[in-house]
């Protein structure tokens, strides 16, 4: 039952199923109706127990369940609204979430305590500041042991990184559940220290990754070097950009532990 998920720059989405794409010829096959000016940012294989979580490029993002866009059957539609942007803002990503079945307030209980055993352990974290608030709050219920540790078997991390070299790491549980079509939450505080976003995309601990600025300069860094943070916040500099220059690709490097282990020199 794999489907695919398209989205584009103008925010619209479609979802197919993959057999609408076999017996592809030579010459192609149109995939999507696009508007003038449009483009596609995304395809993504999905399933429909999966989320999808678009951002923009100024710094918005929405998070839907698969089902929340209904099943095409043709090629040659738009598709429908997936996130409702402002002005000249364009997506810039869509990545596919693992769903999880959880309640708002058992989100932030395990967001506190688990920067909170982050911080006991002397690891770099922090919340977002609306769960700093909520820290204090004595109404708040906390998790049982066994809840704690399904919803961390279950946890994803979600990568921001700016065109100025910012970026972090944020819990998915951070990236509400919505239904498509609303304009967002924010995925990382837009500053002008940062600029725009360039991208996000869910990651790993054992995962690296690279960064190409358009100056042909690149980084490699492990994942597990970048701090985890609250989605609405800033991030540390991961790429010290010269005057001018900026970050154009981020790309994931996965689980490159076992190939580095078994490298050799002469």
């Amino acid at each position: 039952n794999l489907q695919l998920m398209f989205a584009t720059a103008s925010g619209n989405v479609r979802r197919n199923r993959l057999d609408d794409f076999t017996n592809v010829k030579a010459n192609g096959k149109i995939a999507m109706k696009l508007d003038d000016g449009d483009e596609i940012v995304g395809v993504s294989i999905c399933t429909e127990s999966d989320d999808i979580l678009l951002t923009s490029r100024n710094g918005k993002c929405v998070r839907f369940p698969v089902t929340d866009v209904r099943l095409f059957r043709g090629r040659d539609s738009t598709g429908v609204r997936g996130i409702r942007l402002e002005g000249e803002d364009r997506v810039i990503s869509q990545s596919v979430l693992t769903h999880v079945t959880s309640t708002p307030p058992e989100n932030r209980a395990y967001l506190r305590q688990a920067v909170a055993a982050r911080r006991a352990a002397g690891e770099d974290a922090e919340l977002a500041p609306e769960e700093e608030e909520d820290a204090g709050d004595n109404e708040l219920a906390i998790l049982s042991s066994e809840r704690y540790g399904e919803l961390g078997a279950h946890e994803q991390f979600i990568l921001t990184v700016s065109e100025n070299g910012f970026g972090k790491r944020s819990s998915a549980f951070e990236y509400r559940l919505s239904k498509r079509g609303g304009k967002g939450i924010w995925a990382m505080s837009m500053t002008e220290r940062n600029g725009p976003l360039i991208a996000a995309f869910p990651i790993s601990d054992d995962d690296q990754v690279m960064l190409v600025t358009d100056g042909g300069q690149l980084i490699r860094t492990p994942v597990d070097d970048i701090r985890i943070a609250g989605r609405a916040t800033q991030g540390v500099t991961l790429f010290r950009t010269a005057e001018g220059e900026r970050v154009v690709s981020v790309a994931r490097l996965e689980d490159v532990s076992e190939e580095e282990d078994g490298e050799t020199t002469d």
